[in-house]
C-alpha cells in the first residue's frame, strides 16, 4: 500500500486528534488537515459531566493538548467550520461556508450529537449535555436551581444527576430502567447503583418513561411522565443518549446504520475510515459489527487506524471497556455485560463497597468484568474475559 500524499480527519474530537498525533509518530510527515465544527481546541467530554460541571476544572483543563503541543504537529487546523457534504468516491468534503476539501485519505470522527426527546425542547431550563458551552450555561443555571429533573438514567443521566445532588440541588432521576445504568450494568450491579444514588438523596423515579415538560411564563414547571403525572422542576436535564453525527453523510455514498459502517479495518470504502463514536465496525472476536462509546475506544480506535492508513492493515478487535465516577465510587466495566449473565463477585466484599464481579454466561464463562472502587484488581481479572474478544493472531507459516 502506498502512503497517502495528504490526510483529511473530519472531526476534532478526542478520536480526530489521536488519529493526527498517531501519524506523526509513525512518521508521516505529508499534509494533515483536521476539521472542526467547534471553534475552539480539541478537548475532552468525560470531565463535562463531573469536574466541569461541578466547577473543579476550568474550563481550559479540558483541552486535550496545550497550543504549543498542537503547533508542534504541523498541521491545519480548520476550526469553526462544520462539514455538511462527503462525496465519497472524490474524497471531497464540503462545509457550511462552501469551502471544498479533498484529501487522498479521510478520516471520519464526527462523534455524536445530544438526542432530545421529543416535548423536552424549546422551553428556557431544559439542557442537554454534550458541549463545553452546554456545561457552561447548565452550571450557570445549576447555581440557582431548587428542583432539578434529569431525564434519562443511561450513563451520563447518572453521572449528571450525581453531580447535581453533590452542589446541592434537589435532584430526580426518571428514566425507562428498573435501575440507573442496568442497560451497561445488569439487574444486580444496577439495584447497587441505585442504592448509592438514593443514600446520597437523589430521588429514583425507575420505570418512568417521560413525555413532555411543563411551562409557566415560558419556563420549564416540571416534567410530564407517560402515566399524566408531573414531576416538579425548574430545571430539567435530557440525557437520553446521543446520537451518530451522520445526517451530513447522506447522499456520501457510504453505508449508514447507526453509524459509519466500517470492515473489521475501520475501513469505510476505499481512502475513508472512521474513528471513535460515529464508527460501527466489524468486530472479528465477536463476529458482528459494533459501535462503542467512549473515550478510550476513541483512542484505541484511532491509533489502529492511523496504522492502517500507513499500510498496516490490522483488524480492530478491543476488549470494550467503559469507566464512571459517582458520588464517590468508581466503576470500570471490561467485556459487554449481558441481560443474562449471572454475577460473581471474584474478589473484594460488596458491603465494603469495593469488590470485583465478573459477569458470567450460562456455561459459567465470563463475558464482562466490574471494578467498584477497586480499579487495579479490575485491570487484572480483565485477562479472564480476553479470549472473547481478542482474535488470536494466526500461527506463522512453517519455514
Amino acid at each position: 500500500m502506498n502512503t497517502p500524499s495528504d490526510v483529511l480527519v473530519v472531526g476534532a474530537s478526542a478520536a480526530g486528534l489521536a488519529v493526527v498525533e498517531s501519524l506523526r509518530r509513525k512518521g508521516y510527515r505529508e499534509r494533515i488537515t483536521l476539521l472542526g465544527e467547534e471553534a475552539g481546541a480539541p478537548y475532552d467530554r468525560p470531565p463535562l459531566s463531573k469536574q466541569v460541571l461541578a466547577g473543579t476544572w476550568e474550563a481550559e483543563r479540558t483541552h486535550l493538548r496545550t497550543q504549543e503541543v498542537l503547533d508542534a504537529l504541523d498541521a491545519e487546523f480548520v476550526l469553526g467550520e462544520r462539514a455538511v457534504a462527503l462525496d465519497a468516491a472524490t474524497r471531497t468534503v464540503r462545509t457550511a461556508s462552501g469551502a471544498e476539501l479533498r484529501a487522498e485519505t479521510v478520516v471520519l470522527a464526527t462523534g455524536l450529537h445530544a438526542r432530545q426527546l421529543p416535548g423536552l425542547s424549546g422551553a428556557a431550563g431544559v439542557h442537554v449535555l454534550r458541549t463545553l458551552d452546554d456545561a457552561a450555561q447548565l452550571r450557570k443555571e445549576l447555581l440557582g436551581a431548587e428542583r432539578v429533573v434529569v431525564v434519562g438514567d443511561g450513563v451520563l443521566g447518572a453521572e449528571i444527576a450525581a453531580t447535581a445532588r453533590l452542589m446541592g440541588a434537589d435532584v430526580t432521576l426518571a428514566g425507562p430502567q428498573t435501575a440507573p445504568m442496568q442497560t451497561q450494568l445488569g439487574h444486580d450491579i444496577g439495584r447497587r447503583l441505585a442504592a448509592l444514588h438514593t443514600e446520597h438523596g437523589v430521588r429514583l423515579r425507575p420505570d418512568t418513561p417521560v413525555e413532555g415538560v411543563e411551562t409557566t411564563g415560558g419556563r420549564v414547571s416540571g416534567v410530564r411522565a407517560a402515566g399524566g403525572e408531573i414531576l416538579p422542576a425548574d430545571l430539567v436535564v435530557s440525557a437520553v443518549g446521543g446520537a451518530p453525527a451522520t445526517g451530513w453523510l447522506a447522499g456520501s455514498g457510504l453505508e449508514l446504520a447507526d453509524g459509519v459502517v466500517c470492515d473489521s479495518h475501520c475501513r469505510a470504502a476505499d481512502g475513508i475510515y472512521a474513528a471513535g463514536d460515529v464508527a460501527r465496525f466489524q468486530h472479528e472476536g465477536l463476529g458482528r459489527s459494533l459501535r462503542l462509546e467512549n473515550r478510550t475506544n476513541a483512542t484505541e480506535q484511532a491509533m489502529l487506524v492511523a496504522a492502517n492508513i500507513l499500510g498496516e492493515d490490522r483488524p480492530y478487535s478491543p476488549v470494550p471497556y467503559f469507566w464512571t465516577d459517582q458520588l464517590g465510587v468508581k466503576i470500570q466495566v471490561y467485556g459487554l455485560p449481558t441481560p443474562t449473565a449471572r454475577v460473581h463477585i471474584a474478589e473484594g466484599d460488596t458491603e465494603e463497597g469495593r469488590f470485583v464481579a465478573q459477569y458470567l454466561d450460562e456455561e459459567e464463562r465470563p463475558v464482562a468484568v466490574l471494578g467498584w472502587n477497586m480499579p487495579k484488581q479490575a485491570r487484572q481479572h480483565r485477562r479472564h474475559v480476553l479470549d472473547r474478544y481478542v482474535r488470536p493472531e494466526p500461527a506463522a507459516a512453517p519455514r
